[in-house]
């Protein structure tokens, strides 16, 4: 089963390198799970997203909103609350800074956790993965 990381664009300290991939990658193998990326340009891609996750590929989502963050604050016809409601699996959110994802509403899940490490996104990711395998293996 997958681990899905969903980045919305990132600041170059925060962005995901193909070395701190591949250490993530490799930490998931060792629990007998699998990590993909996906990548987003945009808060309608980045809900897109969150919205087509499947359960029986998709077992928890790690979100990194990035510059999205206040952009779905300001855009909330966008979708991304109700998607968040609507996700039926755990997530972490992962931020570099003060803004995170707002709760669509009352009833909202929200993430099982968010993780802002400022400037240091290997650490961030690292965090997140963490609290995902541990959530997994229980």
């Amino acid at each position: 089963m997958t681990i899905m990381i969903v980045q919305g664009p990132q600041a170059q300290a925060s962005s995901l390198s193909r070395e701190l991939l591949g250490q993530l990658k490799q930490l998931a193998l060792a629990a007998g799970r699998t990590v993909e990326v996906c990548t987003c340009t945009g808060l309608r891609e980045f809900v897109a997203r969150v919205r087509t996750a499947r359960p029986h590929h998709t077992e928890f989502m790690v979100l990194a909103p990035g510059m999205l963050a206040q952009q779905s604050q300001l855009h909330p016809e966008a979708g991304l609350g109700d998607a968040l409601d609507a996700l039926n699996m755990p997530y972490v959110e992962v931020q570099d800074g003060e803004d995170s994802l707002e709760a669509g509403s009352a009833s909202h899940h929200g993430p099982l956790a968010t993780v802002v490490v400022n400037g240091d996104a290997c650490t961030s990711y690292s965090i997140a993965l963490g609290i995902a395998l541990k959530r997994l293996a229980a």
